[in-house]
């Protein structure tokens, strides 16, 4: 068990929210849409930044999101569609911390440091805000070369919510990941891409059995999930299954 554990259990907090400023699909037409991803943690701490600078800012200024009260920003993995507002953010809020993994690539951590965000690397799970913890650099693989990404992690009454930028560690592996920092407090959402756009029906059905025997209550699958792999949760879930679409705001 880890020595940290019981601070972890001790400080619960009752419900935080949960907006998703950015994914493929939307819960009206007024919400600009594309490849990528990005929500944000009651209303402080942005995890990852969308394709562009345009449809970041354009979604949170419908959603009516201060960009003032933005205190942190949590970069899954450092690929151009989770980063592509982030630049324009840290012009208007110098002084931003980003927390990335240590094997991110040179050039981001420059561009972060030159666009007046405080960059913090971090390889081991640790805790950012109350209850709010990201996961350190776990790793992965992308077209056959190793992939650095972490996680955001949030702690409630309801359980543990894991949100992922892409998962492409793989889903499995991040949520074993989390179940060890708690161990005896159910996930009860997965939210975020579990990249299964190019997996077959059988290795996706495969996936969500394992998701159901770690006990996940809810899934919240986007982006580079793929149609397919989505429909087969949305089937599998029932109840359980949350169309998580631009512009949605989730209790947890």
């Amino acid at each position: 068990m880890p020595s940290d554990y019981n601070k972890h259990k001790t400080i619960t907090r009752q419900i935080m929210q949960i907006k998703i400023i950015f994914n493929n699909t939307a819960i009206s037409g007024r919400f600009l849409t594309g490849w990528g991803f990005s929500c944000i943690i009651d209303e402080s701490i942005l995890f990852d930044a969308g394709e562009s600078e345009k449809s970041l800012f354009e979604n949170m200024k419908n959603m009516s999101i201060d960009i003032g009260k933005i205190e942190e920003v949590v970069i899954s993995h450092d690929h151009w569609d989770h980063t592509g507002g982030l630049w324009e953010l840290l012009k208007r809020r110098k002084g931003l911390k980003v927390y990335a993994c240590p094997n991110f690539s040179v050039g981001f951590k420059e561009k972060v440091n030159n666009s007046g965000g405080i960059l913090i690397e971090k390889d081991t799970f640790f805790e950012i805000s109350k209850d709010i913890f990201v996961t350190g650099e776990i790793a992965g693989l992308y077209k056959g070369q190793h992939m650095a990404e972490q996680a955001l992690v949030v702690k409630t009454n309801a359980g543990i919510t894991l949100i992922t930028g892409c998962a492409h560690p793989g889903i499995i592996k991040m949520a074993e990941n989390v179940k060890k920092e708690f161990p005896e407090d159910k996930i009860y959402l997965v939210l975020g891409g579990f990249h299964l756009k190019n997996q077959s029906k059988g290795d996706t059905e495969l996936v969500a059995y394992n998701l159901c025997q770690l006990g996940i209550k809810k899934l919240a699958p986007t982006h580079c999930t793929g149609e397919s792999a989505i429909e087969i949760f949305k089937e599998k879930c029932g109840e359980d299954f949350i169309e998580a679409k631009t512009g949605q705001i989730i209790d947890v």
